[in-house]
Formats: structure tokens, sequence, C-alpha cells
């Protein structure tokens, strides 16, 4: 479904990806994890157009679509929901949805209320509050209603960034939870997470970024039980450095000190 073939890009004269290589299958769930700044979100938004390439070439069901803008890509199947959710806050959930299908075509009113009710089945937790304000959403809820407009234009590959971003843990689970249930319903999806355990634990397969470049790839149970990706990755492993008597009774003193200030 989509081919990455030595893609190279950035911001100003530096390149902040290079020659990255990947693919997406049909019905595939494919990770990409990695530390902030480790280029995920530089590669989502040149695979969707928002950034363009400097080199290599993007293919997306047997189409190179270097050229082709935002709205093009959107039209063939190809959906970015981006970091930070990024919802119209000043905009009914109704509203957000119904630009999330009219992005690159123009529906039909009850075409649009069709694919509304869709969403509302989908996702009962907006059913009710369809002209509440966007705003006025919890986080976990706004996450929701992003992936929700994306679902709108009816893509055939999901590229989510961060979706568990600044979530309780419960809510992650539940975000997750809906990503599993995409798949299961025919939506291939390119997960860009630094949640990498969670993350791990659903992807069929999954590509580790470090310093712009590809360093590791496998299934994701094989890089979940990688000792490397568990040790730089899952918090496993690492070694915690240890005080020193002298040193405690340094610290225990400063701290008194400051109490009683």
């Amino acid at each position: 479904m989509l081919e990455i073939q030595n893609l190279s890009t950035g911001y100003g004269p530096d390149d902040v990806i290079h020659d990255i290589n990947l693919n997406v299958s049909k019905g595939e769930i494919v990770a990409l994890i990695g530390a902030n700044g480790a280029g995920k979100s530089t590669l989502l938004k040149s695979i969707s157009g928002l950034l363009p390439i400097r080199s290599g070439e993007i293919v997306f069901n047997g189409q190179a679509i270097n050229s082709q803008s935002t709205k093009q890509r959107v039209k063939q199947g190809l959906v970015h929901v981006p970091e930070g959710r990024q919802v119209f806050a000043g905009l009914s959930i109704k509203e957000n949805l119904w630009l999330g299908g009219n992005g690159h075509e123009t529906l039909s009113s009850e075409e649009s209320e069709l694919r509304v009710q869709d969403m509302c089945e989908r996702f009962p937790v907006l059913s009710t509050r369809l002209e509440l304000a966007a705003g006025n959403l919890s986080g976990g809820q706004q996450q929701i209603l992003a992936i929700a407009r994306g679902l709108m234009s009816q893509p055939k590959l999901l590229l989510l960034d961060e979706p568990s971003l600044g979530l309780s843990p419960i809510l992650v689970s539940e975000i997750f939870k809906l990503i599993v249930t995409l798949r299961e319903q025919g939506v291939s999806i390119l997960l860009s997470e630094q949640n990498a355990k969670q993350t791990l634990a659903i992807a069929d397969r999954a590509y580790v970024l470090e310093g712009g470049q590809i360093v590791l790839k496998g299934t994701g149970e094989e890089l979940l039980n990688d000792p490397q990706v568990a040790q730089r990755y899952l918090g496993v492993g690492k070694k915690v450095d240890t005080l020193s008597q002298e040193d405690a009774l340094s610290l225990s003193k400063r701290l008194s000190d400051i109490l009683t200030q």
C-alpha cells in the first residue's frame, strides 16, 4: 500500500531524516518508535505532503505521489491525524466532522449526515455532544474527535502522530484499543508513538528511528523482546545511579536548611 524509498528531507539547510526506507501493507499497524527529535513527525508530514521531500520516492497504491498536494493524497485515501489533536476549538463537533469529510471533495448534505452518523456509531462519546464546541472536550475526547474527523474522508491509510500524548493511562489504553479496532475495520495505520511498550504490543511491524535514520526494524513482538529496544525505550535494564553516603548526608543537610529557612 505504501512504500518509502530513500527518503530524505528537513527544515532550512539541514536534513532531519536520512535515506528512510519503509513500507506499510494493507491491513497492518506499522509503528514508528523513537525519542523526541528522532524524526517521526517529520516523516509523517513528508508522507502526507505537508513537508516537501528533498530526495527519494513515496509510492502509494502503486503510484508515485511525490509531486501531489496534500489534498490529492487525501483524495486517494492517505489521511494524516497530526500530533496535538489540532481540532477547531471554536467550531462544534459536527462542524469539525464536516470539515474532515469535505477536505478533498464536496459532499452532499445527505452524505455528510450519513458519515457523521457513522462516526457517532463508532464513537458514542461524540453522539450526544455534536453541537458542543470542540474546545470544551477533554483531551481524550478531542483525540477521538481528531481521529473521527480523519475517518470522515474514508481513508485507506491513516497516519497517526502521537495519539496518546498528554492523556491519562486509562485514556491511553482506550486510544490503543481504538487503533486495534480500526485495523479490524480495514483501515491500515502508520503509528508514530513514544509510548513504545503499548505500541509494539499492538503493532504488526515496527521501525526504530534515531537521529533521523532507521536503526532497527522487525515485528512488534520481536522488537518488544529485543534487549536493546527494552533498555533504550521500554525502561528495562537501565542502571540507576546511587548516592554515596557522603553525598546523601550533604543532600540531607541542604534539604534541612531549606526547610528551616
